[in-house]
């Protein structure tokens, strides 16, 4: 009995593990995020990079851009970095990030790539595919789409679901409402304009009168 109770035992152990290493490899894959990133819109992209390697740590990154007409990277210490754009529409095509000379992501940690970029293209999802450098010269490329069951690849490309455009994003409503706000502005001008004139007339008329009346009396 104590033996079958061992062997369950292990059996469970064995089992439990291989789910936390299958959720540690998984948890392991390069991914992108930005919470409420909506098509047409700007954002702020957060790329997390994970090193999966237990004896070289990584110095590069490369990630491709869906032709994107803006583009910006966050000042890194350690790290340099570079958008690379197409000559004839100047739209971002990739940026990389490299590490300067003894700087790398090691063992066991992670390292967070930041991108402005914009506007995003109008679809449900975008996809980035990221190449992965270490430091021992093994290159990861993540840029493997999902089955046609859905089922996700070894190496996913990063991807990023996009929010349907809001109002607030249609430049439009903003430019309606600084017109009709300039039209009550020039409203309000003309009409305190009109106002200032009849008042000037009447100050003189009243003025005239008080001579024509002070002469009269004079006179009398």
């Amino acid at each position: 009995m104590t033996t079958l109770i061992s062997r369950a035992l292990l059996t469970v152990g064995a089992t439990g593990g291989a789910l936390l290493l299958g959720t540690g490899l998984a948890s392991a894959h390069v991914s992108v995020s930005a919470p409420g990133a909506e098509q047409g819109g700007y954002t702020v992209l957060t790329f997390k990079v994970p090193t999966e390697s237990e004896t070289a740590g990584t110095t590069k990154l490369t990630v491709a851009l869906p032709n994107l007409a803006s583009a910006r990277t966050e000042p890194m210490p350690g790290w340099t970095s570079q958008v690379t754009k197409d000559a004839a529409s100047g739209e971002a095509t990739s940026v990389t990030w490299t590490a300067d000379p003894g700087v790398s992501v090691g063992p066991g940690q992670f390292q967070q790539f930041l991108l402005s970029t914009g506007p995003l293209p109008e679809q449900d999802e975008v996809s980035f595919a990221a190449t992965q450098t270490y430091s021992d010269g093994q290159v990861v490329n993540w840029d493997q789409q999902p089955g046609p069951d859905g089922s996700e690849p070894d190496k996913p490309a990063p991807a990023l679901a996009l929010a349907p455009a809001s109002e607030s994003e249609d430049g439009h409503h903003g430019a309606s409402t600084a017109s009709s706000t300039t039209t009550d502005d020039d409203g309000v001008d003309t009409t305190a304009r009109w106002l200032g004139g009849i008042g000037l007339v009447l100050g003189a008329l009243g003025a005239a009168l008080g001579v024509g009346a002070t002469v009269r009396g004079r006179r009398s």
